[in-house]
């Protein structure tokens, strides 16, 4: 008869390091270790399973298929793990480990970014890397465990929840209007020098701003980059249609007739159902959620009659 299969749940955190950093040695670092005894557990757990866990490849360790099945089991045994640590020790457990998160480059490196020191500062063993950047983020894909978006997925094994609302306006500079034709409704618009988004290689129909509002009038100035078009138009070169949570912070720029060109979009918060459970992904999302609540005004700001 063959012997009862003896299961470390040492193994499994070695694992969960890899699993989430994709490196050896990025691994060891989270676990205080070196290499060597990351590779030899890994090793063990994979000999003890009969399977093999990681697609080794010079740019990294994947996970394999059976890896991504072992993945969701670890997970929860961790949060078991945090939650009897929480309720014998009295204790916060830890977080540890690595969360990707896929944002818009706005939301992401204007917004977001220098607000997660709060969150690994207070928690050293964490590691978080954001991916601002203008694209849609496969979470099946493991591109990232948490995803911001502009539309609520329809399809996949994901869960959902809206952020906020959010407004853009058309903003310039004092010094372009003052030297610019007149702004009195949308039809002046084709007299400037109007900044956006390139019209074919937009990647989701809720960043196509300009048709919404002024039709067929193409951009004479256009990028794929929001800080490129926040730049031009900061610098009195042109106008553009801004999220106000970004340009109502310059003291340079001036919404255009604010209940005239306003533009209205929402923030979803998304992650796969595998890692509802995951300690980590739970408390960032959540940290992300109040962080965001917090800043309301910046999100949908009130503007007077005079502006």
């Amino acid at each position: 008869m063959p012997t009862p299969m003896t299961f470390d749940w040492n193994d499994l955190r070695y694992f969960l390091a890899v699993a989430r950093t994709g490196r050896l040695t990025a691994a060891a670092r989270t676990m205080g270790t070196d290499h060597a005894t990351v590779s030899r557990r890994v090793a063990s757990l994979e000999l003890r399973l009969k399977a093999k866990l990681f697609e080794r490849s010079p740019r990294g360790y994947a996970l394999s298929d059976t890896g991504e099945k072992l993945l969701r089991h670890a997970e929860r045994m961790e949060m078991e793990a945090a939650k009897i640590h929480d309720d014998i020790a009295g204790e916060l457990f830890t977080l540890s480990g690595s969360v990707r998160i896929g944002t818009p480059d706005g939301f992401g490196s204007y917004f977001l970014m220098p607000r997660l020191t709060e969150l690994t500062l207070a928690n050293p063993e964490l590691h978080i890397q954001l991916v601002a950047t203008p694209r849609l983020f496969s979470l099946s894909k493991r591109e990232a465990d948490i995803a911001i978006v502009l539309s609520r997925p329809e399809k996949g094994r994901l869960f959902s929840r809206k952020l906020t609302d959010y407004t853009l306006h058309l903003y310039a500079t004092a010094d372009y209007l003052d030297n610019a034709p007149p702004i009195t409704c949308t039809e002046d618009l084709a007299a400037h020098l109007l900044v956006g988004y390139i019209p074919d290689l937009i990647y989701t129909p809720e960043l196509d701003y300009l048709s919404s509002v002024v039709g067929d009038l193409a951009p004479r100035l256009s990028s794929t980059n929001l800080f490129a078009q926040l730049r031009t138009a900061d610098t009195g070169k042109g106008l553009a249609f801004l999220p106000d949570f970004i340009a109502r912070h310059s003291p340079r720029l001036i919404p255009i007739h604010p209940a005239l060109f306003e533009i209205r979009r929402t923030l979803w918060l998304v992650a796969h159902q595998d890692l509802r459970d995951s300690v980590r992904v739970r408390t960032v999302m959540s940290f992300i959620a109040d962080q965001v609540a917090a800043a309301r005004e910046d999100f949908l700001p009130e503007f007077s009659n005079s502006d």
